[in-house]
Formats: structure tokens, C-alpha cells, sequence
């Protein structure tokens, strides 16, 4: 797994933290579901 750094707008990040308190998920876990929605809308180029 690669770590990576990413700044976020305060109103984002303190909605992503409540969403991943309300879940009983890491911040981590969030992106990562959060990131794989989003690739999966944009299927891969053969």
C-alpha cells in the first residue's frame, strides 16, 4: 500500500471526519471507498 499526503478544504475534512466517526471507520477507510467510487466511474482505457 503506498501513503500519500493530500490537503484538504476545512469544511471537507471535518465532514469526511464525521462521516468516518459515524461509520466506525478510519479516515483512512473513507478515501479509500471515497477514491474507489469515484475511479469506478470512469472506466479503464484498453
Amino acid at each position: 500500500m503506498t501513503r500519500t499526503q493530500i490537503r484538504f478544504p476545512d469544511p471537507l475534512y471535518h465532514r469526511l471526519k464525521k462521516i468516518a466517526e459515524q461509520q466506525d471507520w478510519s479516515l483512512s477507510e473513507v478515501m479509500r471507498k471515497a477514491a474507489e467510487h469515484f475511479v469506478n466511474r470512469f472506466p479503464e482505457e484498453p
